[in-house]
């Protein structure tokens, strides 16, 4: 075995701490060659690693002079990974044409995600009630807030006043997920004051969801939720990016509005390679608590039908409007929780059902 064949077999061990991964597998490095007795090597670390970068350099140190005839180290600093916009490379492919490496989340068997093209149609909620339903079946469910701008499952989960547990420091931090209604959750909201807003831009997002989904405990889940931001965003693109994601949940209403821009969603969600279970139609019609056998549709009909037509995917759902649903959400009281016999309880139930036998 050469010099430079045994440095190379040193590396392996250096590994990124949120997903356990070597650098070496996720191209952080490269070029590693080595000239008399002086190893050289490039460091390339994406953006949400760089608060990695002091024990990487380290460890690199400590672990090419651990090698015979190494005496000398010396480190390149190169360009993080880059990975094209969608539509150069096609379907959220890396530069070059290479496919961008999902890091599985070590104990999580499906991450499912919940989007929608604005916002206002109730995403959130029906990623709650959808994770409660799933935690019903005594499934292990983990609900993940990637809401970065508008967390709001902390109210919805009646969790607003917790604070969760972080241990460790540094790259090295853990997350302990907020225990509500049968299942683990993680959200900014946990972290930030009540009226305290997010201002930042895309390489900070994209490194909080990568903390969230590989620095939280998460521990041995059958499904993740992940609860997109509205739109068609940073946040999409780096979950698409990062996990293997087993599919999309859309959700709309029947305005037309609200309809073109779950087709922008779906259609991109479809250019990265990210399977569509199917379309939920949320604020379907409105039932009067005192008269339940009766059903006013308020934001027109037929939008979901429309939209899963056109797509040749499965319409999942079509959810009413309760006031229960209202006054749950505010109380922290998910419908599927809190009132289990409810006409909206059984649909989210009846969805739940639906996206199990899907991703069997």
């Amino acid at each position: 075995m050469t010099t430079a064949e045994q440095a190379r077999k040193a590396l392996i061990s250096i590994k990124d701490s949120g997903s356990g991964r070597s650098a070496i597998e996720l191209g952080w490095l490269d070029q590693i060659r080595v000239n008399s007795a002086k190893a050289i090597v490039r460091l390339n670390l994406p953006g949400f690693a760089q608060s990695q970068r002091d024990r990487l350099v380290q460890e690199i140190r400590t672990s090419l002079l651990s090698v015979e005839d190494i005496s000398e180290v010396q480190i390149e600093i190169g360009n993080p990974p880059s990975q094209a916009p969608i539509g150069q490379a096609g379907h959220g492919q890396a530069a070059h044409g290479q496919v961008p490496q999902l890091q599985p989340i070590p104990g999580v068997k499906k991450v499912i995600a919940v989007s929608s093209g604005k916002g206002g149609v109730g995403k959130s909620t029906v990623s709650v009630n959808l994770a409660c339903a799933l935690a019903q079946q005594n499934l292990k469910v983990g609900l993940l807030d990637a809401d970065i701008y508008g967390p709001n499952i902390p109210i919805m989960l009646g969790v607003a006043d917790c604070t969760p547990e972080v241990r460790g420091s540094g790259a090295e931090q853990q997350i302990i997920p907020i225990e509500s209604c049968g299942l683990g959750m993680v959200s900014m909201g946990l972290l930030i004051e009540e009226n305290q807003p997010v201002i930042w831009r895309g390489p900070m997002l994209n490194g909080i969801i990568r903390q969230f989904l590989y620095q939280a405990c998460w521990g041995e889940l059958d499904f993740l939720i992940v609860d997109l931001p509205p739109g068609t965003g940073d946040a999409q693109l780096s979950l698409a990016q990062a996990v293997p994601i087993e599919g999309v949940v859309i959700v709309t209403t029947p305005q037309k509005v609200s309809l073109q821009d779950a087709r922008r969603g779906l259609q991109m969600f479809r250019q990265l390679d990210v399977p569509v279970i199917g379309v939920v139609e949320n604020m379907s019609f409105f039932v009067p608590p005192d008269q339940p056998d009766k059903s006013y549709p308020l934001f027109g009909v037929g939008g979901g039908e429309q939209l899963a037509g056109e797509n040749s995917v499965p319409l999942l759902a079509k959810v009413p409007m309760e006031i229960t649903v209202q006054e749950g959400g505010n109380d922290g009281k998910p419908i599927v929780h809190d009132f289990p016999d409810s006409l909206t309880a059984g649909i989210f139930k009846d969805i739940a059902n639906k996206i199990v036998k899907n991703v069997a």
